[in-house]
């Protein structure tokens, strides 16, 4: 693909040989990073939709309380949170979830155990979210001892956590991309300088510098396009990888993490963009470099 007839014996050029390597290894960077950046602004999506409209209600064991009195004081909370303007759901979690999701940190005899809290998920609505500062004194002042956390403190240190890594992923790219731009302008004027004297032929035969810079524009994209489809060739099979190992942790605290039809579209498009970096850089440095010859 993108081969032409040339008069310049490129394809002799040792150099070059490399040049395929050289890119399908900032391709399968390139990949990663991109996968990366995806993936977290994925999981940034689904931690918004899932957790920035809930919040959790503990009510604490008492050790004087009855059980009729836990009861209550479970009760009480939950009439109080139906009354809350804002709120769209409250429901106690059962404590079987509950000691699962301890089981990883206490072990399963030991959560078994320990006292452990009444927890409440509470549903609240995205459009109008109730005052938690005003959430957390009637509650505290009906039920001693209840726990508000607001999930979406947390979340947007999370948040910001996962932009500032996004921004990281981001750099990495224009790393890679000027790496590749420089690896080929390296390349390219050394194939200028090995194939000087017949440039200078060509010259004299009447070719142009467009003509000339075609030449190695288009051996250029060739080698980009081949370096491409073998860099994205390295890097599905690491990407599935990656997926399958991440789907079979049990986790409860981190979302599904997929790319998307859409981030696997894009990655299929990097082999076509080296290839078009490739011809695009190899032709302006050849028409710089003939330019500047006498």
């Amino acid at each position: 693909m993108f081969r032409r007839r040339t008069d310049l014996p490129l394809d002799r050029d040792a150099l070059s040989r490399f040049l395929p390597w050289l890119i399908a290894f900032m391709v399968y960077l390139a990949a990663m990073a991109q996968a990366g950046m995806l993936g977290l602004d994925s999981m940034s999506e689904r931690w918004s939709r899932g957790v920035a409209s809930s919040l959790t209600v503990q009510v604490p064991p008492s050790s004087t309380a009855s059980k009729a009195q836990s009861i209550r004081r479970v009760q009480t909370t939950l009439n109080l949170l139906s009354e809350t303007k804002g709120v769209i759901r409250s429901s106690v979690i059962p404590e079987s979830r509950v000691l699962q999701l301890l089981e990883p940190w206490l072990g399963s005899q030991v959560a078994g155990d320990v006292p452990l809290p009444v927890l409440i998920d509470v549903e609240t609505s995205s459009t109008n979210k109730p005052d938690i500062r005003v959430l957390k004194q009637k509650l505290g002042a009906a039920v001693p001892g209840v726990v508000v956390d607001d999930h979406g403190v947390w979340l947007a240190r999370l948040v910001q956590l996962i932009r500032t890594m996004e921004g990281f992923a981001g750099l990495i790219l224009v790393l890679i991309l000027l790496s590749a731009g420089a690896t080929i302008i390296f390349t390219t004027k050394t194939g200028l300088a090995v194939h000087h004297e017949a440039i200078e032929v060509l010259h004299l035969t009447g070719a142009h510098d467009s003509y000339i810079a075609d030449q190695f524009a288009w051996r250029a994209m060739s080698l980009g396009f081949k370096g491409g489809i073998i860099g994205l060739g390295l890097a599905v099979p690491t990407l599935l990888g990656l997926g399958y190992v991440a789907g079979r942790i049990e986790s409860g605290l981190l979302p599904e993490i997929s790319l998307g039809g859409i981030g696997w579209i894009s990655l299929l498009v990097l082999p076509f963009a080296s290839a078009l970096l490739a011809w695009w850089t190899a032709r302006m440095t050849v028409m710089r470099n003939l330019a500047g010859m006498v």
